[in-house]
């Protein structure tokens, strides 16, 4: 058996996180739920603790942005939302919505609207 030549390079030395959440700044007088998505420093995801900011203060918080299913009653209800459905992010209105427009595209959803509006949607990437 011959030795076969190898060149050992540091593999992970980069790496930061898995790439399930991001650190994002909560701007003045925001309040957010925990288990509400939001856009925030250009990022969508699921905010995982309640925060309440005031005037002057901000704060920094671990957005959940991995690609995942999701459920959430946080949709445009007049919308039909059926399976596969591309979703889209309305910073006015803070909810999930069908329509394009200016919208962010955030994800496609896997279960159509329920009796309770209630959908679940698999989040896109964050690109």
């Amino acid at each position: 058996m011959n030795p076969v030549s190898s060149t050992k390079f540091a593999v992970g030395m980069n790496k930061i996180s898995d790439g399930k959440a991001v650190d994002v700044t909560v701007p003045q007088n925001t309040s957010l739920k925990a288990g509400d998505f939001a856009m925030l420093d250009g990022f969508f995801g699921l905010v995982p603790i309640n925060v309440k900011t005031e005037a002057g203060e901000t704060v920094v918080i671990p957005l959940q942005i991995d690609q995942v299913e999701y459920a959430t009653d946080q949709i445009t209800v007049a919308q039909a939302f059926a399976k596969g459905t591309k979703c889209y992010w309305d910073a006015a209105t803070n909810k999930l919505t069908e329509t394009a427009s200016t919208n962010r595209l955030v994800g496609i959803v896997t279960n159509g609207k329920s009796a309770s509006n209630v959908i679940d949607f698999l989040l896109g990437p964050q690109i």
